[in-house]
């Protein structure tokens, strides 16, 4: 049977170690039949950080691929009254950070190991944003590109209190500094929201090596020029990045609404729902 999701999403995954880092430390994943994707930086020492990204990008696609196989995520949980896909994410974001953080604390070569992570879910005409640190999600609409989820670092926390302007944070010396990364403590609080979505939106996760070093209007005008060719865009924003100096690893994952993909619910959800 043809996922309905694979007909109405396109997305491409790409990462790269950048011009000057000798290793990488990001992770992707996609699961096209799903609809979900995850991005994650890693932080920490030798080889800690690709360790703690890597595991994030593993455990948590593992934990929802079983999940959403059991259960679709639209369904409304009884327990919570909540939406399974937001309450499921938020348990197994929850259970990753743990096994990291327990990794990290029983293993000396990954003490204080940690990662970022942005995940989303597409599903019913629409997505579930989850986030955890400076990894980014943004969505172009038309000619409105703008980003869906705002950093947990101290460069944001400065610009919201009004210590510097959004100008300022553009040459700060503090744009790696996040206040929450998974696997750090043995909680962490993990940031979810739902937005609708349209047929011709693009989303774009992305790892601070590429905004660090393209700014968003080059980003932005990008992905409208090559928007019929995801493959390409994916390839270029990289070349950017590399381009304008390549500090950082690099990551972007790309995702085009093709079209509408509503939940194909059975009738007696239908009639339940008018119930809601």
């Amino acid at each position: 049977m043809v996922s309905t999701l694979n007909c109405a999403l396109e997305i491409v995954t790409r990462t790269d170690p950048g011009m000057v880092r000798g290793h990488n430390e990001d992770a992707v994943f996609a699961n096209p039949n799903q609809g979900f994707v995850i991005l994650a930086d890693g932080m920490g020492g030798y080889n800690a950080g690709e360790v703690a990204s890597g595991m994030a990008t593993m455990l948590l696609s593992t934990e929802l691929e079983t999940a959403f196989a059991a259960k679709p995520p639209y369904e409304i949980d009884r327990a919570s009254g909540q939406v399974f896909a937001q309450r499921c994410i938020l348990d197994k974001v929850a259970a990753t950070n743990l096994a990291i953080y327990n990794t990290a604390q029983s293993q000396p070569q990954y003490s204080g190991m940690g990662t970022t992570l942005v995940t989303a879910l597409f599903y019913d005409n629409q997505v579930t944003v989850a986030h955890i640190g400076d990894s980014r999600l943004y969505r172009l609409r038309g000619d409105t590109f703008c980003a869906i989820t705002r950093d947990h670092s101290l460069l944001q926390e400065q610009i919201d209190s009004g210590m510097i302007s959004a100008e300022e944070a553009r040459f700060s010396q503090n744009k790696n500094l996040v206040t929450r990364a998974l696997g750090v403590d043995p909680e962490v609080v993990t940031e979810i929201h739902d937005y609708p979505v349209q047929p011709g939106d693009i989303y774009l996760l992305c790892s601070d090596g590429l905004n660090d070093m393209v700014e968003d209007e080059e980003i932005q005008l990008t992905l409208q020029m090559l928007a019929a060719n995801l493959e390409l865009a994916a390839t270029q924003l990289i070349q950017m990045a590399n381009d304008n100096g390549g500090r950082d690893n690099v990551s972007v994952i790309l995702v085009k609404v093709l079209r509408e993909f509503p939940a194909a619910r059975g009738w007696w959800s239908k009639f339940m729902a008018w119930f809601r």
